[in-house]
């Protein structure tokens, strides 16, 4: 397969081409199908008079004989006959794990923030005693000796 055959098998599924310039130009996108299309597949691959015309539906379509079987098990799952069509990306997180992030960077702000004091702190502490050693020296210079 070509390079725009790919191009075109992937815009004949997604409706949209990926990006030619950017960091990811060169890697695949992922495909994307809809309920429909995955029905519409089910039932051609299912009515297939033989394995030949099977596999060549297979080929035409870009897709595998595992994703048939995933296609099919979430069809039967369903029990109306439709596949449920997943969002795609990540499930989003649930609100313990947003509360346990937010505190994690909260800490992380915390912990820099005592690490700067703390070198502060420090620093002064050091001026304080140089000034300290500078204020004895001066005022054993102003007296006299004897």
């Amino acid at each position: 397969m070509t390079t725009a055959d790919a191009i075109a098998a992937r815009t004949k599924h997604d409706g949209d081409v990926a990006s030619s310039n950017g960091p990811r130009a060169g890697q695949a996108k992922r495909r994307t199908f809809t309920a429909e299309y995955k029905l519409r597949i089910l039932d051609e691959y299912e009515t297939a008079p033989d394995p030949l015309h099977r596999n060549a539906l297979l080929r035409r379509e870009g897709i595998y004989t595992s994703t048939i079987s995933e296609w099919r098990r979430a069809r039967d799952n369903a029990g109306t006959g439709a596949i449920p069509e997943r969002k795609p990306g990540r499930p989003a997180r649930g609100a313990g794990e947003a509360e346990n992030e937010r505190l994690r960077r909260e800490n992380e702000k915390l912990a820099a923030e005592l690490a700067r004091t703390k070198a502060a702190l420090e620093i002064v502490g050091k001026a304080h005693a140089l000034l300290a050693l500078f204020s004895e020296s001066a005022d054993s210079e102003k007296k006299p000796r004897k």
